[in-house]
């Protein structure tokens, strides 16, 4: 069997990444950025003021003080999106608000608190330094200085830098469309009326879930029986797709039909099997260079490959420069024991005690119980080789949500 490397690597090889495409700033939160952004402008656009207070020259203040206030004629009022209108000479200042354009003559800004706020002469009780308080043109950003890298992610500081250079209109990379399959004649859905010997479809829903979360789009094909015609129309309509995703019917049992039906359908198997638990029988394909997987129908073998191989090839597709959940490492706070020979993927909580990273695991790890990913922010990882991890030891973990106190 491939190790778990060995499948990411054969995987990552075949994934494609999809076209850019332009859309509204406003529309862009989670996107990838598919150019290098450059500023058009400098950032601020010209000196401004970070207080509240009065621009004058530093000369005029240098002796001030309680006892012997440095008094100027205040020459104007500036509020913030007013262009000033007069030169400041010595012995005058003009009254400024954070944000305004720095008034020409003026050097240095004094806040308001060391004033007493006079609107025609202000008394200066105590000077700043010189050059203090202005935010210099060009400061944050000059034109033509790199902004933002291809490959990112966008988020609200994104979003909010690209508004402070004027970009309305944005280069991303398209959402890949992944047609997600649910299959056995054991499944319902929600919606529909079933009998005793049905289990809900909790992989169409929590696979949907995944793909939106990493950036795709989830094109639901509901459920395919147990039956070869009825499975070969299924997956046939879903290679039409981005990306194909099916649970379930990937083993060896009698009514196991998904690989014979992707042979027929000239779709290529690149790998069957990863040495891991939970999830040895994961399918790998394409078809027309687009990737189709089959996971295992247990729900949380499904969740846990999906984390491993199809998160990050839809993260590689969407044009993300990083694609793996990022990895620590945690102190154990429980004996491990466990067979050699697959990597073990641990359902498990990290906490954050005294500082030091600690790792326990969420309790029973069967691939049905669905709660012991519920209750976990992580996967704790068991190297192939090795019986027994004891509580003490350091251990990798894969991060999948954030740190709760």
């Amino acid at each position: 069997m491939l190790s778990v490397e060995e499948a990411q690597k054969i995987i990552f090889t075949e994934i494609k990444t999809m076209p850019p495409e332009k859309i509204l700033l406003s529309h862009s939160l989670g996107r990838t950025l598919a150019e290098e952004i450059t500023s058009p402008l400098d950032h601020p656009p010209w000196d401004t003021s970070a207080m509240d207070g009065y621009a004058l020259r530093f000369s005029d203040t240098i002796a001030a003080s309680k006892e012997n206030p440095c008094i100027l004629r205040v020459i104007e009022t500036i509020p913030a999106g007013t262009l000033p209108q007069k030169t400041v000479q010595p012995g005058e200042a003009a009254k400024i608000m954070t944000g305004a354009p720095m008034p020409s003559g003026a050097d240095t800004v004094v806040k308001i608190e060391n004033t007493n706020g006079g609107n025609k002469e202000v008394h200066i009780f105590s000077p700043s330094e010189e050059g203090a308080y202005i935010r210099l043109k060009g400061e944050a950003v000059r034109q033509g200085d790199p902004v933002l890298n291809k490959g990112i992610k966008i988020r609200p500081a994104e979003i909010a830098m690209l508004a402070s250079i004027g970009k309305s209109v944005i280069p991303v990379y398209q959402q890949p469309r992944i047609a997600i399959l649910s299959t056995g004649d054991e499944l319902a859905d929600l919606d529909e009326a079933r009998g005793k010997d049905k289990i809900l479809n909790s992989n169409g829903y929590g696979l949907a879930a995944q793909v939106s979360e990493a950036g795709g789009i989830p094109l639901s094909l509901g459920i395919a029986k147990d039956e070869k015609n009825h499975l070969e129309t299924k997956i046939a309509s879903g290679l039409s797709a981005d990306f194909l995703i099916i649970s379930g019917g990937v083993s060896m049992g009698d009514y196991d039909f998904v690989l014979e039906i992707l042979e027929k359908l000239g779709v290529t198997t690149h790998l069957w099997k990863v040495a891991m638990k939970p999830g040895k029988p994961v399918v790998f394909g394409t078809k027309a260079g687009r990737p189709l997987f089959g996971l295992p129908g247990n729900p949380v073998s499904s969740m846990v490959t999906f984390e491993q191989f199809v998160r990050p090839a839809i993260l590689r597709a969407s044009g993300r420069t990083h694609i793996l959940r990022p990895f620590i490492t945690a102190t154990l706070q429980e004996d491990i024991h466990k067979r050699p020979g697959r990597r073990q993927f641990l359902r498990a909580i990290v906490s954050l005690e005294k500082g030091e990273y600690c790792v326990r695991s969420t309790g029973d790890q069967g691939s049905a119980v669905l709660m012991s990913l519920v209750k976990a922010n992580a996967l704790m990882i068991l190297p192939e080789d090795g019986e027994c991890i004891q509580s003490g030891e350091q251990i990798s973990v894969q991060m999948l949500s954030e740190i709760v106190p």
